[in-house]
């Protein structure tokens, strides 16, 4: 099954985006590690298993400065109409770290 997406703000310049069956179902990820050069951004994703003393990366994405930005932008944004419905998210740890969806 194959599904075609038009992004809302496109606006003249549509474009058609095709998700695949394979990449719709998703990658699980618990942890994120973030690293970055004067030219990209790297994004890690992996799954930690409790009590497996090894996990392995499930995804990467590499991304522009100006693209990662417009990327922490549109987590803001979600995150933020999220919150406004479900209430706030907790987590325990507020502050930067190398746990779960830390960075480095």
């Amino acid at each position: 099954m194959e599904e075609q997406q038009n992004h809302p703000q496109q606006g003249k310049n549509q474009i058609n985006i095709e998700l695949k069956e394979e990449i719709a179902q998703g990658v699980y990820s618990n942890l994120a590690v973030i690293s970055h050069s004067s030219s990209e951004f790297v994004v890690d994703f992996i799954r930690v298993m409790p009590g497996v003393p090894k996990a392995d990366v499930k995804s990467r994405i590499i991304l522009t400065p100006e693209h990662a930005k417009r990327l922490w932008l549109a987590l803001g944004d979600n995150m933020n109409k999220y919150e406004s419905k479900h209430g706030p998210v907790q987590i325990e740890d507020k502050g930067p770290s190398i746990g779960p969806f830390g960075f480095n």
